[in-house]
């Protein structure tokens, strides 16, 4: 082969390359755009409130005392300890909500009276906020982290439920029928029918209960533990050290993103609707 069709071969390989970094770089421009708002009123948020002689003590919260805070608790490693003990009690919640709510989700949405019969108790329950729980854990759970766990579960068990059941009843009942037909056992259609129709609006719920039970998290470390991030915001705000409370504010909302970026992917990877 000669160096020309090499060269040629190599330009061809490249183009395609460049062709896709081009189109990622032009898809950021929008998020970029929205974050660099989000920066520039903080900032001016942050200017104001420096300004002002009633406010000064908390111009911590600013965006170059926050960064360098950020800095040292990421340089230092003080910051994987509480993320590893809140995403322990966020997982450890939802995998008992997922365990909890599925099944429920499957027979209230497949048996017609179990909807009945639980839709207006599971409404009412639905609509207590997660936190109202709090005595009731303290007293029923032995340690804190579990009573932590159990106000996680009660706030990712609706969304599940509830998304589950409305997948199942949008499964077309012909499915059900020609599986019946074929002589598909209970286990059978479950397998191959329910449970690979309704996984995106499980996901979804999944999704809904992320969301919910990370914001329910920080308040919830306000109890006795003396780990996770909301322990470290509840540390900082006592020991006034505003830019740690503010970089762990940052860290909190990064991580979170991320959970529901990686919910938002399983979404996608489960939905076979082809569009």
């Amino acid at each position: 082969m000669s160096a020309e069709n090499t060269q040629s071969i190599t330009v061809m390989n490249v183009l395609p390359n460049l062709s896709q970094l081009f189109t990622w770089l032009k898809s950021l421009q929008y998020p970029v755009l929205g974050i660099s708002c989000l920066l520039m009123l903080w900032w001016i948020g942050g200017y104001v409130i420096a300004k002002d002689p009633d406010l000064s003590a908390f111009s911590a919260f600013a965006p170059a005392p926050t960064f360098s805070a950020l800095s040292d608790l990421v340089g230092s490693g003080e910051v994987w300890a509480p993320i590893g003990s809140s995403l322990y009690r966020i997982l450890a919640g939802l995998v008992w909500g997922i365990a909890i709510g599925v099944p429920i989700g499957v027979i209230v949405g497949y048996f017609g009276i179990a909807l009945k019969v639980a839709n207006v108790p599971f409404q009412f329950l639905r609509m207590i906020s997660p936190l109202a729980w709090m005595p009731i854990a303290v007293l029923a759970f032995a340690s804190w982290d579990s009573a932590i766990i159990f106000l996680i579960v009660m706030a990712t068990v609706w969304p599940i439920i509830f998304s589950t059941a409305h997948g199942v009843r949008r499964i077309d009942p012909n499915w059900f029928k020609v599986a019946r037909n074929l002589g598909a056992s209970g286990f059978q259609m479950l397998y191959r029918i329910i449970l690979p129709a309704i996984m995106t609006d499980v996901m979804a719920g999944i999704r809904l209960a992320v969301g919910v039970a990370w914001v329910v998290l920080v308040p919830a470390e306000y109890l006795g533990v003396t780990s996770g991030l909301g322990y470290a915001i509840n540390d900082a705000r006592d020991t006034l050290a505003y830019d740690y409370l503010a970089a762990v504010v940052i860290v909190i909302g990064v991580i979170g993103y991320g959970l529901d970026t990686v919910c938002s992917v399983l979404i996608k990877r489960f939905n076979w609707h082809v569009e």
